[in-house]
């Protein structure tokens, strides 16, 4: 199964950005039809806490229902190192099929920028989607959904925390965790280790790995143990909004997310979804786009961000 290259094969962090620019831009190609044009796309600007301005991606129906759309502020995955807009346009496009609005975020990567900018980043474009609901056609009460891809999904739990805490509003929805990673091994609470395992397990695993987890955080330069990198150390989790998750058997992060998906479910009783899929490598839908699992795993994420809008709903 191991693709020509995973994420540590490369010749440096410019390089590998390339090689997955390539690649998002297949799969994006690999889930449009031919159908007509439904949707716009624009780029803002959002000024974010030390001055500097970031760019948001809006993607629209081209067709918005009356009063308004469920909004979803979306982050792109590689490890806090790689990725930008074009990475989540087929997970955009797919949000306003749905009647959604997204707005998706490029927040700034390490190692230009080390941690903890990409989270500062991250809740600054959330704060600015919240202020401008109006603007961007987004009705909350529909839904007000924070989501992400690996990277992108360790930022909106860390957010999704943040916003809670600073009681702001409007209140979010839904949460979409694909592919999370949400603790540091160094800084996994005594309880959880016997069940921590997949680090050590899948270290050697195709795409994302030991070696290529090392560069990542690397470049990212965290602090394991603060909260903006390991959400799972936050000290209640209660009153979070439902979260979809989607966890990758052949993943080295693999059992921090099943660990989160468990505190959340069953220590404060916070509605989830989980989809694991079986011996498949983490992010394995870019890398193969066509293959029937890849399919399969386009049809699971349409039916759970349904699922977040049911729960909207309810």
């Amino acid at each position: 199964m191991a693709p020509s290259k995973g994420l540590e094969d490369t010749d440096g962090i410019h390089k590998l950005r390339e090689h997955l620019a390539n690649m998002k831009k297949s799969l994006t190609a690999s889930n449009s039809g031919d159908d007509h044009v439904s949707y716009h796309e624009r780029d803002e600007q959002v000024t974010v806490r030390d001055g500097t301005s970031i760019a948001v991606r809006i993607h629209s129906p081209s067709q918005p229902a009356s009063g308004g759309c469920p909004g979803l502020v979306i982050y792109h995955g590689g490890g806090f190192c790689l990725g930008g807009l074009d990475n989540e346009v087929a997970l955009c496009r797919k949000w306003t099929a749905l009647g959604g609005v997204a707005v998706n975020v490029d927040y700034r990567l390490a190692p230009e920028n080390a941690f903890p900018t990409a989270v500062h980043d991250a809740y600054d474009a959330l704060i600015w989607t919240a202020q401008n609901v109006q603007k961007l056609g987004i009705d909350a009460k529909k839904g007000f959904i924070v989501g992400g891809i690996s990277a992108g999904a360790n930022l909106a739990a860390v957010i999704t925390h943040l916003y809670g805490d600073e009681k702001c509003t409007p209140p979010l929805t839904g949460q979409y965790l694909s592919i999370p990673t949400t603790c540091e091994p160094v800084a996994v609470p005594e309880k959880y280790k016997q069940y921590y395992l997949s680090r050590e397990q899948n270290k050697d695993a195709p795409i994302l790995n030991q070696s290529s987890i090392k560069m990542f955080e690397g470049h990212y330069k965290p602090d394991p143990r603060s909260v903006l990198r390991s959400p799972l150390l936050f000290p209640s989790h209660a009153e979070l909004p439902p979260a979809y998750f989607q966890v990758c058997g052949l993943d080295p992060l693999r059992d921090e997310a099943i660990i989160y998906e468990s505190v959340l479910r069953e220590d404060n009783n916070i509605t989830t979804k989980l989809d694991v899929f079986e011996g498949l490598p983490h992010g394995f839908w870019t890398w193969f786009p066509k293959a029937q699992f890849s399919m399969d795993f386009q049809e699971k994420t349409t039916n759970g961000l349904k699922w977040l809008l049911s729960q909207s709903a309810s």
